[in-house]
């Protein structure tokens, strides 16, 4: 039994889909989701069909793998079952019982304890967020146009993103070439350019896990856009009508903003603590759980757990985090689904080892970096690997077609076709 559909859960049962066993693969949403481009979703680059593949269409033609659509409530590791509830309204299904379990929770933003401010600071972690955002930002230059007030019309025109990882410098910087190339044209009484973009980060330089001449480079090319990267500045405030930061002379500065969106740390599936305190395993202030070399629970060799949601003991016991990236958990996968297949054959694998292949982010169009096997590259040959690397791992030969052109006409147009709100009802009677 596998649980999550995300990267880690696909790869594995992928592996196990020809094995001689049935494979029940559990998720609370229906489709494989590609979490790198959610934000070309929230900034109407990419339609939600786009980064998003229905499982059941992926195994429909493997026998042996079932789908279901359900939540993990619980997990009864001595009894070798799964407990589940429904989602959406549907009928609740019952438990489900297993011989090995792979569990895959994945995890989700962290708001350092702040848990008040995630009403007022969005995030593109899931595609039914990504949505929201998208209808936000858009429905923010709507605003700005009809507002006749100067000082509420620059908060409305005001973009926070806070956090300056991957996923951070890149809404950004999408944000900067929405307002400055797709819309620049589009409105009477506002000028989309005006627009403030700013990229708040608590450190003292962008995008940590690259090299730092990277980092620089990618800095260089959000000021280019039209981005104001703000380092240094810890968010100490966050409401809806801005956010506070703090300063290096130890005060602080609020910044009226209409938009914020969150793209900074994460915290592991709850699922995560759960099975630590099932198994005793520790569980780190991230809220992931230690596992062995070998992917599996202390006590329970049956019971792998991959993923963000995790650390991995060394040679010398101790646990180590690796990078929330999906690479990392596709190799966690397929590694689950070797040892699985070895165990049948009764042979034993060696302690799983990650390959590490590099980080990619772009900046924006024609503009990324790379740091692949030493290899520090930036510009156009980087945005042209990053390109390449995305439609690769993209699930579906068709979204891969798909993709691959709605990118070349926003290259050659500076245009982006899903520029729609829809988060709101239409109102009867307006005459559409």
């Amino acid at each position: 039994m596998v649980v999550g559909g995300g990267f880690g859960g696909l790869e594995a049962v992928k592996r196990l889909k020809r094995a001689p066993f049935e494979v029940t693969l559990v998720d609370c949403r229906n489709f494989h989701l590609f979490q790198p481009l959610t934000y070309q979703v929230a900034t109407g680059g990419l339609s939600p069909g786009e980064v998003a593949f229905p499982l059941r269409t992926i195994f429909k033609r493997d026998g042996n793998v079932r789908v279901m659509l359900a939540a993990v409530s619980d997990f009864d590791l001595d009894g070798h079952e799964v407990q589940l509830r429904s989602v959406d309204g549907l009928p609740t299904p019952g438990p489900i019982p297993y011989d090995t379990l792979i569990v895959a929770g994945g995890s989700e933003y962290a708001y350092f304890g702040h848990d008040e401010w995630r009403q007022h600071a969005a995030e593109v972690k899931s595609l039914e967020s990504a949505l929201g955002v998208r209808s936000h930002i858009l429905a923010a230059f709507e605003a700005a146009e009809l507002e006749s007030d100067p000082q509420r019309r620059e908060a409305q025109m005001t973009f926070v993103v806070v956090g300056g990882g991957p996923t951070g410098v890149e809404m950004a910087g999408q944000i900067a070439e929405l307002a400055r190339d797709t819309l620049r044209h589009d409105f009477r009484a506002i000028d989309p350019r005006t627009g403030r973009i700013l990229l708040i980060e608590a450190t003292d330089r962008l995008l940590q896990a690259f090299p730092p001449s990277l980092s620089k480079k990618a800095m260089r090319s959000l000021r280019r856009l039209g981005v104001t990267p703000l380092l240094n500045s810890p968010v100490v405030g966050l409401d809806d009508g801005g956010v506070t930061i703090g300063t290096n002379e130890g005060k602080s500065e609020r910044i009226p903003a209409r938009t914020i969106i969150w793209a900074a740390g994460v915290t592991a599936s709850p699922l995560a603590a759960r099975l630590g305190e099932l198994t005793g395993a520790e569980v780190d202030k991230a809220g992931r759980v230690a596992v062995e070399m070998d992917l599996t629970l202390p006590g329970h060799p049956e019971v792998f757990a991959i993923g963000d949601m995790v650390r991995v003991r060394g040679a010398d016991g101790v646990a180590q985090a690796l990078p929330g990236l999906a690479p990392v958990a596709m190799q966690q996968g397929r590694y689950a689904a070797k040892v699985i297949r070895a165990r049948l054959r009764d042979r034993d694998v060696k302690p799983f080892r990650y390959r590490d292949k590099g980080n990619l982010a772009t900046v924006g169009r024609g503009s990324a970096v790379a740091d692949i096997s030493g290899l520090r590259l930036s510009g156009l040959i980087a945005w042209v690997i990053w390109v390449v690397v995305h439609l690769w791992y993209l699930v579906g030969f068709q979204n891969r077609i798909i993709v691959f052109t709605r990118w070349f006409f926003n290259f050659v147009t500076h245009g982006r076709g899903a520029r729609l709100i829809t988060m709101q009802e239409p109102e009867a009677g307006r005459g559409a």
